[in-house]
């Protein structure tokens, strides 16, 4: 249940306040860290992005995780869609674009959650639906998986709105005797449409399914000219007082208003991703010299525990203990 879930105790948020200061210390802390480097591979001076400039960009991707969720091939369900997004935006409350880049992180996203979700794709069938260079996509992907479960704290269980939206369609034909059940199933066009609006917006980060969900009713409702008050005051919130209604038309109005008022995507994106590629940081850089050294580095340093096991081996083979592997006689 969402109450008790990993979601509501370690990625909620009270406000956008609060969570862009999150992004303005993980963009100071990457400036600091990497101050000492002022120029890139070019000899260019760097020109760090901004916070705002990071979450220009970071909206920019949300939109083309959209994208290639709608053309995924098999289709996916949209609790695949739901986790993914969560997954990419918790990952940008702990680092930087600049650090790890968005396309990247995107594709092990959407990989990760097909597996929690269930939904089953192999890496061979996922990366076909990637253009280019698909046996680097999948290298990219599994080795950033890693990263990603330890920058999520391992808390993968995702609860979004489709489930009580459906139970809350349930509800309203059961008990809402003034709307047509054919009224209700026409809304749902619109209430589809919403939460995947709401995803591109910083509301699943502060407000709960739920409370996303009967948004999306009620915006549907909205448009419909169906009049849903005496619905959630009456019915579903009849018993628990002025203040938890209070509470919950002013939750559906800020999730309605931060969907109206969503921005769109810069026109200068380009420019923005050009000098993202020129400030990034080179060792997480699948095509720079600097990520090869530093793999061929991890290898070299993995052979080296191995070999005093090698050692070990040997001598107690000459020892006449018995040796486990055949090949070692």
């Amino acid at each position: 249940m969402f109450p008790l879930s990993s979601q509501r105790k370690n990625w909620m948020f009270g406000s956008e306040d609060v969570l862009n200061r999150c992004r303005e210390n993980v963009n100071k802390k990457y400036v600091s860290t990497h101050s000492s480097a002022n120029k890139n591979s070019s000899g260019e001076k760097l020109n760090y992005l901004s916070s705002e400039e990071e979450q220009d960009v970071l909206r920019y991707f949300e939109v083309k995780l959209a994208e290639f969720c709608a053309k995924f091939k098999p289709p996916m369900p949209r609790g695949v869609i739901g986790t993914s997004f969560h997954y990419f935006k918790r990952f940008y409350l702990r680092n930087s674009i600049m650090d790890y880049h968005p396309k990247e992180i995107l594709v092990t996203a959407i990989y990760l959650a097909c597996k929690v979700e269930e939904f089953n794709v192999s890496i061979g069938k996922f990366v076909e639906n990637i253009p280019g260079n698909r046996e680097r996509a999948a290298r990219v992907i599994l080795n950033n998986e890693l990263l990603l479960l330890q920058e999520l704290q391992f808390n993968l269980t995702i609860h979004n709105p489709w489930r009580p939206m459906e139970g809350l369609i349930i509800d309203l034909k059961t008990r809402c005797k003034h709307l047509d059940k054919d009224n209700i199933d026409s809304m749902r066009p619109d209430i589809e449409a919403f939460i995947d609006q709401v995803f591109l917006t910083d509301a699943a980060l502060i407000y709960s399914p739920s409370q996303i969900a009967l948004a999306a009713i009620i915006h549907a409702a909205s448009r419909q000219k169906q009049n849903l008050d005496s619905y959630v005051t009456e019915l579903l919130f009849g018993g628990q007082g002025t203040d938890a209604i209070r509470t919950i038309v002013t939750c559906v109005r800020q999730i309605r208003v931060m969907v109206k008022n969503m921005k769109e995507p810069v026109r200068n994106i380009k420019a923005l991703c050009d000098r993202l590629e020129s400030c990034r940081n080179q060792d997480n850089n699948p095509d720079s010299a600097a990520y090869k050294r530093k793999l061929e580095e991890l290898i070299d340093e993995e052979d080296s525990l191995l070999e005093p096991k090698a050692k070990t081996s040997r001598k107690d083979s000459d020892l006449g203990i018995k040796a486990l592997s055949p090949a070692a006689n």
